[in-house]
């Protein structure tokens, strides 16, 4: 197993190293006279990686895998090779910034020459090298793009390292959601459990048949309140591949069956102002977890007693996105800080001490952000007037 383990260890490192050596490969492409081979024999009596071409679609195919830098004659330009070339760099990354060096024909500036830099200018970031250009000018110019195109890919790896470091804390983050609705759903659950069980008993012992069918008749309409919560909890965790027309008011329901005996327990009253809306185009299971986050943000607010109000209804964006829903979870809470607002939605910033991870509203503002939509936040630290409104608008169509 071991041996097995440090061979794929050395093949990875391996295709690394080759994808490595293609990152910073130079293709030169000069198709009239020797430069080309002369070029290529220079580049490489320096240590420096090159390929030779003489057709435009086996250079293209060749970048399109990955290089350093190119190197071209101004002849070998022609106005559809610079639109296909030109394509190809702005199809690239954003932190790619291609060098192309030009070799272009010696002379006095002409009305030929200025059309010639004025086709040039869609390849982007272009280094012009006049002909005859001494070896070493060559070889000092190819090792500055080159190094300036390490620096790149040492950009594209730091991007790399930081996206999945979020899809981490993504993971994480929905790990730390599944737990806490797992002990709130053993919680739902084990309440009309409990009545069924006492419901039982009662009905083995009594001897009157008025009695025990009403006994069986308040068992059942128990059980069936469990089968809700989980219908509930299977479409909480259940993802479609795509998007799908989402009904906001049932799934604002489902979140607030989830959190019933919460609600309940903290003597906290819900307030509904849901309006007939249209549906949307979403991601169900994670508009679902957007809302729960913001409902229990609300709870722990409220700690004991209180109102959250949840408010529903159609609207025309004011910020170029159309039509949509906007969703209004209120709370009576004791308030944002006005210092702590602009942090809200940054990752690891938590107003809850240690028992908060810092990730849920971040990962609720992205969730809100892939769906298009917008997120605001007002909130209140008066006393007798305190609390926090969270205003979630999402288009008919994402």
């Amino acid at each position: 197993m071991l041996a097995i383990r440090e061979n794929n260890f050395r093949v990875e490192n391996q295709a690394q190293a080759n994808r490595r050596s293609e990152d910073l490969r130079v293709l030169v492409m000069a198709p009239t006279g020797r430069d080309a081979s002369l070029i290529c024999q220079l580049l490489r009596r320096e240590g420096i990686a090159c390929s030779e071409f003489d057709s435009w679609s086996c250079l293209l195919s060749n970048l399109r895998v990955g290089a350093g830098s190119i190197i071209i004659t101004e002849e070998a330009l022609t106005p559809d090779i610079v639109g296909t070339l030109s394509q190809v760099i702005r199809d690239q990354p954003t932190w790619s910034d291609f060098p192309v060096l030009l070799l272009t024909l010696a002379g006095a500036v002409t009305l030929s020459s200025l059309r010639r830099r004025e086709l040039q200018k869609p390849l982007g970031n272009v280094l012009l090298l006049e002909r005859p250009i001494r070896p070493e000018t060559l070889v000092s110019t190819v090792q500055s793009a080159l190094r300036a195109r390490k620096r790149q890919y040492q950009l594209r790896d730091q991007l790399q390292q930081q996206a999945e470091a979020e899809n981490a804390l993504r993971k994480s983050e929905k790990l730390a959601v599944a737990g806490r609705m797992a002990a709130s759903i053993a919680h739902e659950i084990n309440n009309p459990l409990e009545s069924v069980t006492n419901l039982i008993y009662l009905s083995s012992t009594s001897e009157r048949m008025a009695d025990i069918k009403t006994f069986l008749a308040t068992a059942e309409r128990e059980i069936a309140r469990v089968s809700a919560i989980t219908a509930h909890t299977l479409r909480f965790h259940r993802e479609p591949a795509g998007p799908v027309p989402v009904k906001v008011a049932e799934l604002l329901d489902s979140v607030l069956t989830l959190f019933h005996s919460r609600l309940c327990q903290a003597n906290i009253a819900v307030k509904k102002e849901c309006g007939t809306v249209t549906p949307i185009l979403g991601l169900e299971g994670e508009l679902r977890q957007l809302f729960a986050n913001l409902v229990g943000n609300a709870l722990d607010a409220m700690g004991k007693g209180g109102t959250l109000t949840l408010r529903l209804r159609n609207v025309v964006s004011n910020n170029g996105h159309g039509a949509g829903v906007r969703v209004t979870v209120a709370d009576t809470g004791h308030g944002i800080a006005p210092e702590m607002k602009p942090k809200l939605f940054e990752p690891f910033f938590t107003t809850k001490g240690q028992t908060g991870t810092g990730l849920g509203l971040w990962i609720s503002s992205e969730i809100v952000q892939k769906h298009k939509g917008s997120i605001r936040v007002r909130s209140s630290v008066r006393p007798q007037r305190s609390g926090t409104v969270f205003s979630v608008f999402l288009p008919a169509s994402s």
